[in-house]
């Protein structure tokens, strides 16, 4: 695998043996504006996985997205390339209907170590929760960044992620009550300990979370990208364009449904994917909201 291939892929063009918090900040960044967070190999036949050469060949060679175990996992190993310090992580997910953390750990992140600081870094969570840059690992300390205010809390057990919110304000009202929109002004996004983990750690749950008829993944089709103010996502037929308006303390929200016919032009026209396979979009009730 090439780094400069990644580099070319994000845009990247400083120099990447500086190995500073400005740099991983620039590169954390790129990716979450360049390579979308998606699920669509699930709905296209295909199946996701942890080889790291499979992801570079997807996520860079062929310009496409990926999940967390994809994201994530590609960046340990930019991080790793470069020469950083870092630490793979397991988290939990929060379920909002159970007020509880998913009982495994779904969602791989890494810990980065500058200067003897660490700091969290995620570029796979995707629409309104997604992390723009890293996050210095102070318990209570308000980390504001375009999405929301973002913060960490060390309860003694584990590290908690919470994001508090603008209120989502939808332009076209027939969209107000959709399911998909997060009247939550605050949320728990996951939780996890110091723990290291390897690639294999993830696999039994991330063969579940692709296969299993109750995974939101597996019942929902979903691509997402960061836009410089704020994000679009194409869930199911569902396409919404969100702009960040901090100055109104709101986000808002654009809706639309696209038909069968025009779906592969949305993907390619908004997101720069190209699909291989028949793609079936999905819709189905599930607990994600954007």
């Amino acid at each position: 695998m090439d780094l400069r291939g990644y580099f070319n892929r994000i845009g990247f063009t400083g120099p990447y043996d500086k190995l500073d918090l400005d740099t991983l900040r620039t590169i954390h960044k790129l990716h979450i504006m360049t390579i979308p967070f998606e699920n669509l190999s699930i709905h296209c036949g295909e199946k996701n996985t942890t080889d790291l050469n499979i992801i570079y060949d997807k996520l860079v060679k062929s310009n496409r997205g990926g999940w967390c175990c994809e994201n994530n996992l590609l960046f340990s190993w930019v991080l790793k390339e470069m020469g950083y310090k870092y630490t793979t992580l397991g988290s939990r997910v929060f379920n909002k209907f159970q007020n509880d953390f998913y009982h495994v750990d779904s969602h791989l992140i890494n810990m980065v170590e500058i200067d003897g600081k660490p700091y969290i870094t995620d570029v796979s969570y995707g629409v309104s929760c997604q992390l723009w840059y890293p996050l210095e690992m102070i318990s209570g300390k308000d980390q504001p960044q375009p999405p929301g205010v973002f913060r960490l809390l060390n309860n003694g057990k584990m590290w908690v992620l919470e994001k508090s919110s603008r209120k989502q304000v939808v332009k076209d009202k027939a969209y107000a009550n959709s399911s998909l929109i997060d009247k939550r002004l605050t949320k728990i996004m996951y939780g996890f300990p110091l723990t290291p983990r390897d690639k294999e750690h993830f696999v039994e749950t991330l063969d579940c979370l692709q296969t299993s008829p109750d995974s939101r993944f597996v019942l929902k089709s979903i691509c997402s990208l960061q836009t410089p103010n704020g994000f679009r996502a194409l869930i199911g037929w569902t396409y919404s364009e969100i702009t960040y308006k901090p100055e109104e303390d709101s986000d808002m929200v654009d809706m639309k449904e696209i038909p069968d016919c025009e779906i592969e032009a949305v993907l390619k026209e908004k997101f720069n994917v190209v699909l291989v396979n028949k793609f079936t979009p999905k819709n189905n009730k599930a607990n994600y909201c954007m």
